[in-house]
């Protein structure tokens, strides 16, 4: 109990206040949390699998620069930063083989993948502004959205909701020469078409040497009800995004001074000499035409493409690529039965995916092109076909069988300087990937859930042609079953939401990062990984949301998520690895939160971030030390006649000035393991919003 933070137990107890102290406030019935994951909405409460929903709220209690904060509210789920701009993110440990961005991980904006056919996903495209909510499947779930071992995320973008038909104009300043502007706006020029659209610009001069990020976005969403059953929507996104990447340091560079980037040596230059960093511009977009032919029977269906400039002058070259991916995906939804006996839900349907990279590197001279290394062709292509049927009896029990059939393979040719004439292909077997699952709602507050399931996550092309400049045709897919029980309890008056859940997933051929003496990366598998983990979340109204009184509103909440990771059969070499601790995966992290509500649209947020200590390298010789974040924000709203409203806001993080490495680069040669995030930071701003209240927001 010693190591278990305070908040936490604060939390808990203020939650246990809240069930057994009611106040004056408990007849208020709070609404119910839903979910879409699935095709139908349905409360959080009876859904089969684990699940995390980020709200609006939660996006807009953080300072509305980055997603970090609000990923790490969900248990399970682990975002981390290395430099402005350099986002990872992991469900359920799969940091081994993400030195950035995200891996393992299925994410869709609407019915469109983010992931791309080569399995990469440039999270750090989009701006937190144009996001309205997104939900997190936690674990393997390839029945409906394919390859994945660490789960799917679905985010949902401004502009979706009929009922959103405002206007804003945001502005953010604060540390570190950070600046962010936002404008945006959902209009209904007619009852049958809606359209968004959101700009933003953002540029930082970061805490550290060389992390200068710069970013422009551009995101919209147009919605055409054609007839009274069908729409068309479309869905694009722009984004022009450079930022400077330091690079690791020791521990004693880290101790002397963590604001350096890391320094040149006799043999290889600095980050700064190299002016090490990433340029990516990307371009997607997608058409998605929903079709309900009648009350049972719905369509859907969609096409998309993406395209990605891409370079990163780094220390011992100079990378550069051109990307792109096409697609479609398409299914059929059918209902049947009677609500509230026994009803039913058969989804069929598949996607598809081609993609190619022309990757290309060069000597890298101070930031600008040398003489060519090599040069590869590589293309990549998926596709799954997927069938679920879902039961529901009375209301109470819940059954799910789902499947998939995934095909997945590449191609690749060497330009420079084997100069081939042919293609090497690489097919991967089709990977079946079941899951059974049901949820018993044992009584109108507790519901039981129990899933079995199997992952599957072939390499991705970043992986099998890192920045060793060597294609890897050895590289396995990742594997394995997926084996969890939870529960769900809320109060009648859903003022209290408790969420638990443990699971053991034993995967194969795990995919782990590895890096050489220049510091260019490489992959390996790693034979099998064991993965047991608990995962709990509280949330309460401790005081339920009222128009009286000094504080008119407490909400608390907290997650905890514990990890037992560990390498099952390992060994490079003689070097034996088997029982070590998962690298890159803290055992214990626990976040906590106070949202207060005071008159005049005053609100606190205080949010509390625990990380235990991380392995580092796979020898578990080195670990990066635990930490507490402590970060708040206050919010001031005050409306400005019928249509207008200003919002004021001011924040701080890490408010206790704690000195630690967010972003971990794990084995790394030398030691380089260590990306010291900021100090304690300030930021503030304002919000100019138009309601729909004005006439011209509320459709002609």
């Amino acid at each position: 109990m010693k190591h278990i933070p305070i908040s936490f137990v604060a939390t808990l107890c203020a939650v246990q206040g809240a069930v057994a102290q009611p106040d004056r406030d408990t007849t208020t019935i709070l609404d119910e949390v839903k979910v879409s994951a699935y095709f139908a909405e349905q409360p959080l409460l009876r859904l089969t699998g684990s699940a995390g929903v980020i709200s609006s709220t939660t996006l807009a209690n953080q300072s509305g620069v980055t997603l970090l904060p609000a990923f790490n509210t969900v248990p399970g789920v682990r975002m981390e930063e290395r430099s402005p701009g350099s986002y990872r993110l992991s469900i359920r440990g799969s940091l081994l083989r993400s030195p950035f961005g995200v891996r393992n991980v299925k994410i869709y904006v609407d019915e469109i993948p983010l992931t791309d056919a080569g399995g990469n996903t440039y999270l750090n495209m989009l701006d937190p502004g144009g996001i309205n909510s997104m939900e997190v499947l936690k674990g393997p779930d390839g029945s409906l959205f394919g390859a994945n071992s660490g789960g799917i995320v679905r985010i949902r973008p401004v502009g979706m909701a009929p009922a959103d038909r405002t206007a804003s104009l945001r502005f953010n300043g604060g540390s570190y020469g950070l600046f962010h502007q936002q404008l945006s706006a959902v209009l209904n020029p007619s009852s049958r078409y809606q359209f968004a659209v959101n700009q933003a610009y953002q540029r930082s001069d970061g805490y550290r040497e060389n992390t200068a990020m710069r970013r422009t976005a551009l995101q919209t969403v147009h919605r055409w009800h054609y007839s009274p059953e069908r729409e068309i929507r479309l869905v694009a996104l722009y984004s022009d995004l450079n930022y400077r990447t330091p690079g690791g340091l020791t521990a004693d560079q880290y101790a002397e001074d963590p604001r350096q980037a890391r320094p040149g040596t006799a043999v290889v230059p600095g980050a700064v000499e190299q002016r090490a960093g990433i340029s990516n511009r990307t371009l997607i977009g997608g058409v998605v035409h929903d079709a309900r032919f009648s009350a049972q029977l719905k369509h859907v269906a969609s096409v998309f493409g993406m395209h990605t400039d891409f370079s990163n002058p780094f220390i011992t070259n100079y990378e550069v690529r051109d990307e792109y991916s096409v697609g479609f995906r398409t299914y059929f939804d059918y209902t049947g039965g009677a609500p509230g006996a026994f009803s039913w839900r058969a989804n069929l349907g598949m996607e598809w995916q081609h993609g190619g990279t022309d990757v290309a590197n060069y000597d890298n001279n101070g930031g600008s092109r040398g003489d060519q290394q090599a040069i590869d062709d590589l293309r990549s292509g998926q596709h799954f076909y997927f069938a679920r049927f879902a039961a529901d009896f009375r209301e109470r029990l819940s059954l799910e069988a789902a499947i998939s059939l995934n095909h997945y393979g590449y191609r690749y040719i060497s330009i420079f300087p084997a100069n081939e004439s042919d293609f090497t292909r690489r097919r991967f077997d089709p990977q079946w990937m079941p899951k059974v699952a049901l949820s018993y709602l044992l009584n109108p507050r507790w519901a039981w859930r129990a899933s079995v399931s199997k992952g599957y996550s072939p390499p991705t092309i970043a992986e099998v042609r890192p920045s060793d400049n060597q294609v890897n045709t050895a590289l396995a897919a990742e594997t394995g079953w997926n084996y969890e029980t939870g529960f769900r309890w809320q109060l009648s008056n859903r003022r209290v939401f408790l969420d638990g859940s443990v699971f053991y997933y034993l995967m194969d051929d795990a995919i782990i990062r590895q890096l050489r003496e220049n510091g260019a990366e490489y992959f390996a598998n790693a034979g099998k990984v064991d993965q047991r983990g608990l995962e709990f979340s509280a949330d309460a109204w401790a005081i339920a949301p009222r128009s009286a009184g000094v504080l008119q509103g407490l909400q608390l909440g907290t997650n905890l998520t514990l990890s037992r990771f560990r390498f099952d059969e390992y060994q490079v070499g003689e070097d034996v690895f088997t029982g070590n601790k998962l690298t890159g995966v803290p055992a214990a992290t626990i976040v906590s939160s106070v949202r207060a509500q005071f008159p005049r649209r005053l609100t606190v947020y205080l949010l509390h971030h625990y990380t235990s200590s991380v392995p580092l390298d796979d020898g578990n010789t080195m670990f990066a030390d635990r930490y507490h974040l402590l970060q708040s924000k206050v919010s001031w709203e005050r409306p400005l006649g019928k249509s207008l409203s200003l919002q004021l806001f001011a924040g701080v993080d890490n408010l206790l000035n704690e000195r630690y490495s967010l972003g971990n680069d794990i084995n790394a040669f030398g030691g380089r393991y260590f990306n010291a995030a900021a100090p304690r930071n300030f930021y503030g701003g304002a919000a100019l919003g138009i309601s729909k209240n004005n006439p011209y927001f509320r459709g002609r």
